[in-house]
């Protein structure tokens, strides 16, 4: 029962997160992906699936598994090396002292993940280089996605969230999201259903005040209220009406003018003025 179980959780996942691949062409022949694995149930979750989908695409790519060691207090260095070689998976462990930096220059009680990312970042793209990666996979899901995108509404006051495919700033670098399409409630039967032996972040997952974790609750509660709201938000991030937003960049207002010769029903009028 409990096999029958993983291969309808691992099928799902697998058709969505290759949905995923198909639609924004992260993957493709001859790429050598360099997936990030933190420890945690997404980027377990990721590298698994990768696998299974690796056995049977069209195309060939290679799998290199990359973790940062940040020299958290009490981090089980043992694991990941362990986990990885019963499977088989190149990897390679870097080692850099980033927590240290991390408490030193944030003061007790302050948000250390947005320092904590940029280091993190910075040493990824450099080992992508220096290993020949192509493509550099993260895992991030379908609620990270929608948490981001609130984020900024509510605190920065843009309409952005984590796009499924990426180029640096440089651009020597692109980033692949392959677990877009995916809920993180299926990732976490998954994570329990192989049982991978998950490392916590200790440097930030005690952080109960983060302002992510307040729009994860946000998110959650909607869902229940309203079935289906967070499925309609997140399929509005690839529905977007340009016309009927503010941004002058993406749409020339200042050229709009009406058009006497044209003859439409007012009805028309009325309902476009409602939208």
């Amino acid at each position: 029962m409990r096999c029958e179980e993983i291969e309808r959780v691992e099928t799902r996942l697998c058709r969505l997160v290759g949905q995923a691949i198909a639609d924004y062409r992260m993957i493709e022949d001859r790429d050598k992906v360099m997936v990030c694995l933190s420890g945690g149930k997404d980027s377990y979750g990721l590298l698994e699936i990768l696998l299974s989908l690796r056995s049977r695409a069209p195309i060939h790519f290679d799998i290199i598994a990359v973790n940062l060691d940040q020299k958290q207090p009490g981090f089980p260095a043992h694991v990941l090396p362990e986990y990885l070689t019963s499977r088989g998976v190149p990897f390679h462990i870097e080692t850099r002292d980033t927590y240290s930096v991390v408490k030193r220059l944030i003061p007790e009680g302050q948000t250390t993940c947005s320092l904590c990312s940029r280091l993190r970042r910075g040493h990824l793209y450099r080992l992508a280089t220096e290993l020949g990666a192509t493509k550099i996979a993260l895992g991030h899901h379908r609620d990270d996605i929608l948490e981001t995108l609130l984020l900024n509404l509510f605190f920065t006051g843009k309409m952005k969230a984590m796009p499924p495919k990426l180029r640096s700033k440089s651009g020597r670098h692109v980033v692949i999201r392959p677990l877009a399409y995916v809920k993180e409630a299926d990732l976490a039967k998954y994570a329990a259903l192989l049982e991978f032996p998950i490392i916590p972040c200790d440097l930030c997952g005690s952080q109960e005040d983060l302002k992510r974790k307040q729009v994860k609750l946000m998110l959650q509660e909607w869902n229940q209220r309203f079935p289906g709201s967070n499925d309609s938000m997140f399929a509005a991030l690839s529905n977007i009406a340009p016309s009927l937003l503010l941004d002058r960049s993406l749409f020339d207002f200042a050229a709009l003018r009406s058009d006497p010769a044209t003859t439409e029903p007012a009805a028309q009028d009325a309902e476009e003025d409602l939208l």
